[in-house]
């Protein structure tokens, strides 16, 4: 394993974590006698094979149904000082309420502490309003730093790209959970900020959110050859030292393999993976042209200034990428979540347009004449039954 430095918290962290949103037996509370006995011993697998190769940073949530409660007798059964364990508990109006509920999930873990605690979901301004100030849950969180109960104070977000810039200008957090990888760029300026102020930055879900590179079709196969996608992904984001680590939500203890595969090239990133960016690049300026690979995102609108909400920066972002490299199979996975899963993943897709108000919301757009026929295209390509977040889906 390799590790590096996670920014002010000055804890020594591993490239990849043990994400905890996967070998969970449920997405909502339940009582013990509940959890079969085989998916209990995954888990213990599961955790016992990251920790064997050096994955010793544990990741969950409050909002991760079974998972912290599964999580806490195995916990036990390793050195508290050889773990870093990090969960998140999503902000409140009232902090009272956010403290209950870390303190519930202290229970399920049986910890006296944790190292790394997440206001989860910072995902719009109300939130973001709800967790700074004197008496919100940032400041909850650092009475419980100052109790000892919680090392670090960080947060996670599915925002857009100004919110968490005033969330991590705010310099009331030590790390930040976020989206970037080769399908999503959007997000690098805001990880430059983090590292102007030495936050830790931890990369969420780049395999199934970043492609669903653990089934890629055949055209991405070819191009990431010889790697195998997740493990180009990996490296493309490894190979900017301002990302520390990269969510490896694994199911099952074989599930690390393909991406431990990935550091054998970790000493010479960029020979490995930029023959492979090239090809990749190639092939979406082929399907899209070169003007639109560089500048499409170029004055679009947040969704909340586009009338019905339409995600037009999402939707375009799905476009481009599932067109250019075939991820058809992940387009229809995330298009089919706007406006299903409330400020998780915000917006509406194009069904739901106000096509009145789209010429006014898109003029600052070089490609303002185009999106209107790519968003009746993207709809007709990526729309299907509409989805709903894991953990509303049980």
């Amino acid at each position: 394993m390799n590790y590096r430095r996670f920014g002010k918290t000055d804890l020594e962290m591993p490239v990849f974590s043990c994400g905890g949103m996967r070998y969970q037996h449920k997405w909502s509370d339940i009582e013990w006698s509940e959890v079969p006995e085989d998916g209990q011993k995954n888990l213990e697998a599961t955790i016992h094979r990251a920790v064997e190769v050096g994955i010793n940073h544990i990741e969950t949530a409050r909002g991760y149904g079974s998972s912290e409660m599964q999580l806490g007798p195995v916990l036990k059964k390793f050195p508290r000082e050889q773990l870093i364990v990090q969960t998140k508990v999503a902000p409140s109006a009232n902090p009272r309420e956010f403290l209950d509920t870390f303190n519930q999930s202290m229970d399920y873990l049986q910890l006296d502490y944790v190292d790394l605690l997440s206001l989860h979901g910072i995902n719009n301004r109300e939130i973001l309003d709800q967790s700074l100030g004197p008496t919100g849950c940032a400041a909850a969180a650092r009475w419980l730093q100052k109790e000892g109960r919680v090392r670090h104070v960080g947060f996670s977000t599915h925002a857009t790209t100004d919110l968490i810039l005033k969330a991590i200008e705010s310099d009331a957090f030590d790390y930040i959970n976020l989206h970037w990888y080769f399908v999503n760029d959007l997000n690098w300026p805001p990880i430059e900020a983090a590292a102007a102020r030495d936050m830790g930055v931890f990369i969420i879900s780049p395999n199934d959110k970043g492609g669903k590179l653990y089934a890629p079709p055949p055209k991405l196969t070819k191009l990431c050859a010889p790697l195998h996608p997740m493990q180009f992904n990996d490296l493309y984001c490894l190979n900017r030292p301002e990302v520390h680590t990269l969510s490896c939500g694994a199911a099952k203890p074989s599930d690390f393999n393909c991406h431990l595969a990935a550091l054998e090239h970790y000493d010479a990133m960029e020979s490995a993976i930029d023959p492979i960016e090239t090809k990749l690049r190639a092939a979406l300026e082929e399907a899209h042209g070169a003007d639109w690979c560089a500048r499409w995102p170029e004055g679009l609108p947040h969704y909340v200034d586009v009338p019905g909400e339409v995600n037009l920066t999402e939707i375009l972002r799905l476009w481009t990428y599932a067109k250019g490299l075939d991820l058809v199979d992940w387009g229809k996975m995330r298009y089919n979540l706007l406006g299903q899963a409330d400020h998780w993943f915000p917006g509406e897709h194009v069904g739901k347009l106000n096509k009145n108000g789209l010429t006014e919301a898109i003029q600052k757009s070089p490609f303002a004449d185009r999106i209107p026929g790519i968003l009746a295209e993207t709809h007709a390509l990526l729309h299907d039954a509409e989805q709903k977040r894991q953990s509303e889906s049980e």
